[in-house]
């Protein structure tokens, strides 16, 4: 057979921790990117630079800093202790941290972008007719903004399928836990199994092309604002 089991495992994983690190970065990056869409205060570049900060740094730099702060003497190490939830590291929730950092930008970016391009106009007209902040956010920017928010879910989501260095730093290789599809391919490579990494490696590849094809499209479709 093709793929085994701890392969298949591996697939269930990478879908799950995608999938989760998605709908927690959206909520998270939403008020990051509206933030820095609008305001004009000094440290919106300070900001800025922090959210962008994982598209130039080496994931293993990531990861090992991450390892160290989660650890049992990191600060959040120490926190998450005295909670009595134990250390993030090696463990999926972990991954969850990892991936959410690691994949930040993909997501504040494009959501940042299609904020901006709303323009203050709707949220004055909203404004006449004496709708709340909160109203004008959900009936008007968040249907204008609704591009962004799909391509910044896909990238998002993609971004994390094809993690490797912060997740295998943060997470280790432990089968059915935190052995994700990369880390997979990984084990195969290192036990010469090449047929079954050929698979794995293959799929990713298909998933990435089909993934930046749909987003090429969409973006030509897209109607032109005069």
């Amino acid at each position: 057979m093709p793929l085994t089991s701890a392969d298949f495992a591996a697939i269930g994983l990478t879908l799950q921790l995608a999938t989760l690190t998605t709908v927690l970065l959206l909520l998270i990056g939403t008020p990051i990117a509206w933030w820095l869409a609008r305001t004009r205060s000094w440290w919106k570049g300070p900001v800025s630079a922090v959210v962008t900060l994982p598209l130039v740094l080496p994931p293993t730099v990531i990861g090992f800093y991450l390892l160290v702060t989660m650890g049992p003497h990191g600060p959040i190490g120490q926190l998450t202790q005295s909670l009595g939830l134990g250390t993030l590291p090696f463990s999926f929730a972990g991954l969850v941290v990892g991936s959410i950092i690691y994949s930040m930008p993909f997501v504040v970016q494009p959501l940042q972008n299609a904020f901006a391009a709303i323009g203050e106009r709707p949220l004055e007209v909203a404004a006449t007719l004496r709708a709340s902040p909160w109203d004008s956010f959900f009936t008007v920017v968040l249907p204008l903004a609704k591009p962004g928010f799909i391509t910044a879910a896909v990238l998002g989501f993609a971004h994390t399928i094809g993690e490797f260095g912060v997740v295998l730093m943060i997470g280790g290789n432990i089968p059915g836990k935190t052995s994700v599809v990369s880390v997979q391919i990984f084990n195969h490579v290192e036990a010469m199994e090449y047929a079954q990494a050929h698979w794995l490696a293959g799929g990713m590849l298909l998933f990435s092309f089909l993934i930046l094809l749909a987003l090429h499209l969409k973006g030509r479709m897209q109607p032109v604002r005069v």
